[in-house]
């Protein structure tokens, strides 16, 4: 359920937590070390490096699904693709491995038919997510920090839309099989890990929403100011 109220950098990042325990998973995505004590948003943003207003307009598009269009012109492009190269990080590198470790764990031998497949599919879909970044890492983001340097690459915001797929999604087939099929003797193994799946789902939605409606959006309106200067120049 989608809050109504938004959080400021004068709420403590304690509230924000109690608020919604998931922005954890988006904390540790900014690197934000803990230890908050009554720490209010923005001096732990101060602390850490962090640009408090891309930070509270990602907390507040996830908490409420809302977005601040007249805001949307100071947010920087680059302080959103570097919370998106973390979020890379973290799934890649944390959260699919250890998904894989809990999955593998709850498998039981009198499956061993089907349990190969089950690993196959779950690291298949992890080499899709793998090719999905690295076309965000190697083609999108260093397109980005181009055009904020008024650099043209000849590259648009417009061809990453039109082939951004909705990588979360695919994981239903996956819990499915789990669900309707895999007996299991063990099934506080199997039920944790079906929960990981979710979330996992979950977070990449919210990953993919941050992209649709914060990034292309922000991205699409610098480079028409970039066209029109251009073009301004040019008479």
């Amino acid at each position: 359920m989608k809050l109504t109220r938004s959080f400021s950098g004068k709420d403590s990042v304690i509230d924000l937590i109690r608020e919604d325990y998931n922005i954890l998973q988006i904390l540790s995505r900014f690197n934000i070390p803990l230890g908050f004590q009554n720490k209010r948003i923005e001096d732990v943003c101060i602390e850490n490096g962090i640009d408090t207003d891309v930070f509270l307009f990602i907390i507040n598009f996830i908490l409420t699904g809302k977005i601040d269009a007249e805001r949307l012109p100071v947010v920087s492009p680059v302080a959103i693709v570097d919370f998106l190269h973390n979020s890379h990080d973290y799934f890649l590198k944390y959260k699919f491995p250890h998904i894989r470790q809990n999955l593998i764990t709850a498998l039981e031998e009198t499956h061993n038919d089907i349990n190969p497949a089950i690993i196959s599919f779950f690291d298949s879909y992890m080499e899709e997510v793998k090719k999905h970044f690295n076309y965000e890492e190697k083609r999108v983001f260093p397109y980005i920090r181009a055009l904020v340097n008024g650099e043209d690459s000849g590259y648009s915001i417009d061809l990453f839309k039109r082939h951004h797929d909705e990588i979360g999604e695919k994981l239903t087939e996956l819990k499915n099989i789990i669900l309707r099929f895999y007996t299991t003797s063990m099934p506080n193994k199997m039920y944790d890990v079906l929960v990981d799946l979710y979330n996992a789902e979950e977070d990449l939605d919210s990953h993919n929403d941050i992209e649709n409606h914060i990034l292309i959006p922000l991205i699409t309106m610098i480079e028409r100011n970039y066209r029109l200067t251009n073009e301004g120049n040019k008479q």
